[in-house]
């Protein structure tokens, strides 16, 4: 059991909820309203809880590198979110913000961002830096 739980919150009725980093594939709902919690949105994730949740789903995950100084990493941003609705239960994206997680930016020898970063049972696979549109997204997440 991750000692650290994800926080979520509800994009439905702002509720915050505790999930095991364990539960991430299993479609998790909302403690107070029921609804489902991620819906294709991607999952923001840190030094702190990023090897639980990637050690616990089997979806390949999508690793957005961006920073919120990064113009081209805004630009990204609609697009990362809208293949995320479309490659709901079959991807998990996550971002991680490369200035705030200086540990996980080292690990993956993030030079430039936006990068993006496909893993598969936690190895990488496939790489791709500078803002791209959600159909390249989409492909490269294996969609």
């Amino acid at each position: 059991m991750n000692a650290n739980p994800l926080h979520l919150g509800c994009p439905h009725c702002g509720a915050t909820n505790r999930l095991p980093a364990a539960r991430i594939d299993e479609a998790p709902t909302c403690g107070r309203c029921g609804k489902e919690l991620l819906q294709g949105q991607p999952l923001e994730l840190t030094d702190g809880d990023f090897d639980a949740v990637v050690a616990a789903t089997k979806l390949p995950v999508l690793v957005d590198f961006w920073a919120p100084w990064c113009g081209p990493c805004r630009m990204m941003a609609p697009a990362f979110e809208q293949a995320g609705r479309q490659l709901n239960g079959r991807a998990l994206l996550v971002k991680v913000n490369s200035d705030d997680n200086p540990g996980l930016s080292a690990r993956f020898g993030i030079r430039s961002i936006p990068t993006l970063v496909r893993l598969d049972q936690g190895r990488e696979t496939r790489r791709q830096s500078g803002a791209v549109p959600a159909g390249a997204i989409v492909t490269l997440a294996g969609g």
